[in-house]
């Protein structure tokens, strides 16, 4: 996981002097951003609080002095937030092994409502899918069981599939895009969560077998992931473009039901195939032409 401190350091490498207006004078430096001493200074707090802060041992920050470094370090709202969250973790936090994850009724019923002509699919707190339409299957992981998302003990992560499986690899026309929003939003999501055993365990998963997903890791970006775009070249339609969009629900904040758009109309036929194909009574349909 990560560390109030670690995230600072992150953060504080990254701002220069001249991004913030700080003359140098020519004196040569030995960090690459801001030293402690001026960031404190910067978020008006003292030297030796701040390097206590950075470094695990004092006690907690208020909100106001976290407020403060964020407008210092130049954080946008989300990774305010992070901060935030990672200000409110214990030093060493004790690790839980939560239990298994069950989609609410509503969520269900919201992803039964949109059908199979729409793309779809629910996912859990750490990216495991808890329920998917046939489309959404065909999609994204057709070469997957299907009914995997109905046993806990078989459910695909999307993060692992991302970073793990060749297939999967080979969907993704714009991998490299997506592979930072997929660490970004696990960052983030680790600070929500920092004791979630399950958690930790697929991020050092990654990390150990992945070094794509092990360099972004160690960059410290760290984002929200609501909205974005996805160009495919997909297995069996051929080159298709969605975008992707989540909708949160009250009941449960831990799920996301991700819905699947086109982008164009050779993207609408495709999916629309993808449909009539994932229909057992349908009868077969031709690919488009690519």
């Amino acid at each position: 996981m990560e560390s109030l401190g670690a995230f600072l350091k992150n953060r504080r490498d990254r701002v220069t002097p001249a991004e913030i207006g700080l003359r140098t004078y020519g004196t040569s430096r030995r960090v690459p951003g801001l030293r402690r001493e001026e960031l404190a200074h910067l978020a008006g707090v003292s030297a030796g609080y701040y390097t206590r802060l950075e470094q695990g041992q004092a006690e907690t920050a208020s909100a106001q002095v976290l407020d403060a470094l964020a407008r210092a370090l130049r954080l946008d709202p989300v990774e305010t937030v992070h901060l935030h969250n990672l200000a409110r973790q214990p030093a060493m936090p004790a690790l839980a092994e939560p239990g298994h994850e069950h989609p609410h009724a509503r969520v269900l019923a919201l992803l039964e409502s949109l059908g199979d002509t729409t793309p779809a699919l629910v996912l859990g707190r750490r990216g495991d899918v808890l329920a998917w339409n046939r489309t959404g299957h065909a999609l994204l992981a057709e070469h997957v069981d299907a009914e995997a998302p109905r046993d806990p003990a078989r459910r695909p992560s999307i993060h692992r599939l991302f970073f793990l499986d060749p297939l999967t690899r080979d969907l993704y026309r714009n991998w490299d895009e997506l592979a930072r929003l997929h660490v970004a939003y696990l960052r983030l999501t680790a600070g929500r969560y920092p004791t979630d055993a399950r958690l930790a365990g697929l991020i050092g998963e990654l990390t150990m077998r992945s070094d794509e997903f092990a360099a972004l890791w160690a960059g410290g970006d760290v984002a929200d992931c609501t909205v974005g775009t996805m160009h495919l070249q997909h297995p069996t339609v051929g080159a298709a473009s969605v975008d992707f969009q989540v909708w949160l629900q009250p009941d449960s904040p831990d799920h996301r039901l991700e819905i699947y758009t086109p982008n164009d109309p050779g993207s609408a036929d495709a999916l629309r195939i993808l449909a009539h194909q994932s229909d057992p009574e349908a009868a077969p349909a031709a690919a488009p032409q690519h």
